[in-house]
């Protein structure tokens, strides 16, 4: 995995710095999810691995499948990362590709996880005290998980805040433990 991420770095910085010269993160970002996604699916992953399907056939068969939503130059990288024999690296360059966007439009994902359901108002609140707090723009999805028993966790980026029952009573546990 260490490796994976090593090797797929190079690439996803050079992708984003052409969308970001470009100014077209958002269909960059668009394209390496689709091609990504294909990548990972069973079936084109052993074509992939096959000695016998040389690599324009390979990156054919990607970009056939991106269609329209590829540029030529998206399609271009696609040729070059089957060439290069970096195509299985396509969801870790995706993955950070992501992380470079999210870190230069300093936006964050966040989850929240909750024991029971909680309204848009106190989510959106939440969500504008996270942005605050992080100086990021926040975006939160929501989760249930009734085993939290009462409360929620909260985990944006390397930041979890456990305000739940059962993080209290694992706490607790550790400290009675002792």
């Amino acid at each position: 995995m260490a490796q994976e991420t090593t090797v797929a770095r190079p690439y996803a910085e050079a992708a984003f710095e052409l969308a970001r010269d470009a100014k077209a993160l958002a269909p960059w970002g668009e394209a390496l999810a689709l091609t990504a996604a294909v990548v990972a699916d069973a079936r084109v992953d052993a074509i992939l691995q096959s000695p016998q399907v040389d690599a324009e056939r390979k990156a054919g068969l990607i970009i056939d499948v991106g269609g329209k939503a590829l540029d030529a130059k998206q399609s271009n990288f696609i040729r070059l990362l089957v060439e290069r024999h970096r195509i299985r690296l396509l969801p870790e360059i995706r993955a950070q590709f992501d992380a470079l966007r999210a870190e230069h439009e300093r936006t964050l994902n966040a989850s929240l996880t909750t024991a029971q359901p909680i309204d848009e108002a106190v989510s959106a609140r939440l969500a504008k005290a996270l942005s605050e707090r992080l100086g990021r723009t926040v975006t939160l999805d929501t989760q249930i998980d009734e085993t939290l028993i009462g409360g929620a966790v909260v985990r944006a980026g390397d930041l979890v805040i456990d305000g739940s029952v059962r993080g209290r009573l694992a706490k607790l546990t550790g400290a009675i433990s002792r």
